[in-house]
């Protein structure tokens, strides 16, 4: 899962992007407002953590913006704004959610989570397909009640295509939720990562298929 983290306090946005980065989740920051306008034009994110007072462009026009070019992240803002016309207004423009600053970190990430959850209209934090469940609080997936070992990056893929189970989701979508500005994954790279996880997979009946052409899909096997 992708999220753009928006907020000029360098100090607030190095411990959040930490915190974000540390729950296994692809962050990219941008310190102000015209950064943010261009930067969701462009680029997919699963979560927009959006703070209000920023410089050259208004937190309340970035998320306006965003709405009117039918941007469909999720939003949190994030601000020490916080009387009830401004949670109002942030809420009545598009914003999911508002917290006010200063905040309780644990809520926090609780908040990201439910925001994720929805945004994969999820309803529950445990999600099953076949004989693996994943868990998106702790991300962890296991099988028959044992967690299944899974290394970063193939985790990251099949978080996408779990919550997605039996839809192809195309290379394109994965690099972009998989990756922020400063990394770098290849077509070649998601292939190598497939076919790691397929061998993970084979002996809890699911694989990963191949879309020629277009992407991947989760599918469970035939003898399962």
């Amino acid at each position: 899962m992708r999220i753009l983290l928006v907020e000029d306090n360098k100090a607030l946005s190095e411990g959040l992007f930490a915190i974000l980065r540390g729950s296994g989740y692809a962050v990219d920051v941008v310190h102000d407002g015209a950064s943010a306008d261009a930067v969701t034009s462009t680029e997919t994110f699963d979560l927009v953590i959006l703070d209000l007072n920023l410089p050259e462009m208004d937190g309340l026009d970035v998320l306006r913006s965003m709405r009117a070019r039918q941007n469909k992240a999720a939003v949190l803002i994030l601000t020490a704004r916080g009387t009830q016309e401004e949670k109002i207004k942030g809420l009545d423009l598009g914003a999911d959610d508002y917290m006010i600053k200063p905040f309780d970190i644990s809520e926090f990430e609780a908040r990201v989570r439910v925001l994720l959850r929805r945004q994969a209209g999820l309803r529950s934090s445990l999600v099953s397909y076949g004989k693996i469940s994943f868990d998106l609080n702790s991300r962890t997936f296991s099988a028959d009640g044992i967690t299944v070992d899974i290394p970063a990056r193939e985790l990251g893929l099949l978080e996408i295509l779990f919550m997605r189970a039996g839809k192809v989701v195309g290379k394109e979508a994965i690099i972009q939720s998989l990756t922020a500005f400063d990394d770098d994954l290849s077509a070649n790279a998601i292939e190598q990562y497939v076919s790691r996880l397929r061998k993970r997979l084979a002996p809890h009946g699911l694989t990963v298929r191949t879309a020629r052409g277009i992407g991947y899909y989760l599918d469970k096997m035939a003898d399962a």
